[in-house]
Parts: structure tokens; sequence; C-alpha cells
């Protein structure tokens, strides 16, 4: 999970503006389990600081305002590069785990020819 949590985080900011509670809600939904505020706040600072994402404070309605943020052109390329990598990734390990290999075989000798 830890290897791809970025590039998930990216893809739920990429479908529109959106604050940190929202991003948690579509990781669950998407099947990613409970990211908790200790995991996720501290990725999205990395990743304003890295210039993927910019953030910007939106007022609460009748409470506190949120963080907004949206992908920048360096995280949309991010996402396309790293999710393409990440599929790469994703093919090797299945194909590795699925494909049965013939059982060891003893090494054979060269035969000398006559």
């Amino acid at each position: 999970m830890r290897g791809v949590l970025g590039l998930c985080v990216l893809r739920t900011v990429a479908d529109g503006d959106t604050y940190g509670y929202a991003i948690a809600q579509g990781l669950e939904r998407a099947g990613l389990g409970t990211v908790k505020g200790g995991t996720l706040y501290p990725l999205l600072s990395r990743f304003e600081a890295a210039g993927l994402l910019e953030a910007q404070w939106e007022p609460g309605d009748g409470g506190p305002g949120r963080k907004h943020y949206r992908l920048t052109e360096d995280g949309h390329r991010e996402l396309r590069e790293g999710g393409a990598r990440w599929a790469r990734f994703a093919d090797l390990t299945r194909t590795h785990l699925t494909v049965s290999t013939p059982a060891s075989t003893p090494a054979t000798t060269p035969r000398k020819q006559p």
C-alpha cells in the first residue's frame, strides 16, 4: 500500500479540487481501506512542497476552513508517468506470481560429440 498510496492520492485529487477528508473517503470507497490523517496530511504537504499539488484555504460553512488541493501540471505528469510505471510493475509481479515454472531439473552435462 505504501508504494502506491501517493499515486492513488494524486488520482483522487485529479477528479477535481478537494480536501483531505474527502480524499481519505475517496480512497476508502476505492477499496484502499482507511488512510489516517497522520499518513495522508504529511503526504499532501510533501506533494505541495514538490509542486505536484496547489493548495488554497477555503472558508468553512459554519465551521473551520478547509485546505483544498488541486493537481498542478507536474502533478498530472507524475500521475501519468507514475501510473505507467506502477502498471508495468504490477504486470511483471502478476506474471511472476502466477506463471508456473517447470520443476527444477537436474543440471545436465553436455555430451561429447563422437
